[in-house]
């Protein structure tokens, strides 16, 4: 089995803006390229809002030489950008969206959502791009869940999406710059499975919530990650003691440098200057005004 390196969990929650109440389970400021192609993930565990007139969620702010990617689990979410992209994300489906050379967006709860309230559950990842693609055009990945692929287990052991990558002979639907998977998975309580990885990929397992036997002796909790050495066996044994949702990312790594300030992610601190002077000149350009 592909050996564990470390296990971080967070129970710890903070806002980002007013409509997304999170918790963070890595970052590449601690953890660096040992998480490489990923970059950084949010998850906003399941929260009840109450119905509101008011408009909940992040404003307008820029992003450049990354990729973020959106899952909803509960409630809506509505996004626009700078490039052209948008649209509102319902449960199971994915918003991909390449910040590249520079984009400007907004993140708000759907006014359908405010209307009615109810529970409000998303993961947010954020996916680096490699050094020749960072100033690509920006690009919007509506992936809806009618479009993802889903693989039954057997026994009604659970199921798994293959939203990026592939696996089985499945293949996601989104475009990626480097190869990499982002499986969205269900263990249900008392089953196992095991997983085949391709070797030399950087390997993180993000637990949401339940509990899991990684390979026959780690536990984990919910609202954790677990690291796996890229080298050696390609193989992950996963036993639910609790109905488990989970999500499986794996990469190949960069090997770049990566330098990062707010919401730029770069390899040297001049494109990282450069990016804040271009923001600033509106070279990111504007959201289009929408009219009823």
């Amino acid at each position: 089995m592909k050996k564990v390196i470390g296990v971080y969990r967070n129970q710890q929650m903070h806002w980002v803006g007013d409509g997304f109440p999170v918790k963070n389970l890595f970052s590449y400021d601690r953890l660096g390229q040992a998480i490489s192609p990923f970059l950084l993930m949010d998850y906003a565990a399941p929260y009840h809002f109450d119905p509101t007139t008011v408009q909940h969620g992040v404003g307008s702010h820029p992003h450049r030489g990354f990729e973020t990617v959106t899952l909803a689990y509960q409630g809506e979410v509505s996004h626009q950008d700078s490039g052209g992209g948008g649209g509102t994300i319902q449960a199971g489906d994915v918003q991909w969206m390449t910040a590249g050379a520079g984009v400007v967006h907004e993140e708000f709860h759907s006014p359908d959502f405010a209307k009615n309230g109810g529970l409000f559950e998303m993961v947010q990842l954020w996916v680096n791009l490699p050094a020749k693609d960072k100033m690509t055009a920006p690009r919007y990945q509506a992936l809806s869940a009618g479009e993802i692929p889903r693989i039954e287990m057997q026994e009604g052991a659970g199921h798994l999406r293959i939203i990026a990558g592939e696996f089985g002979g499945h293949h996601g639907p989104a475009q990626t710059f480097s190869p990499l998977n982002v499986w969205d998975g269900v263990l249900n309580a008392e089953y196992e499975t095991t997983l085949q990885i391709p070797i030399g990929h950087t390997t993180l397992l993000v637990l949401l919530q339940g509990e899991l036997v990684v390979n026959g002796h780690q536990r984990v909790l919910d609202s954790s990650i677990v690291m796996f050495a890229r080298d050696g066996d390609a193989a992950i044994q996963l036993q639910a003691y609790q109905d488990s949702q989970f999500l499986l990312l794996t990469g190949e790594p960069l090997h770049e440098p990566i330098q990062g300030y707010g919401p730029f992610v770069m390899n040297t601190k001049a494109e990282i200057v450069q990016a804040f002077e271009d923001f600033n000149q509106e070279k990111f350009g504007e959201i289009a005004v929408t009219t009823a």
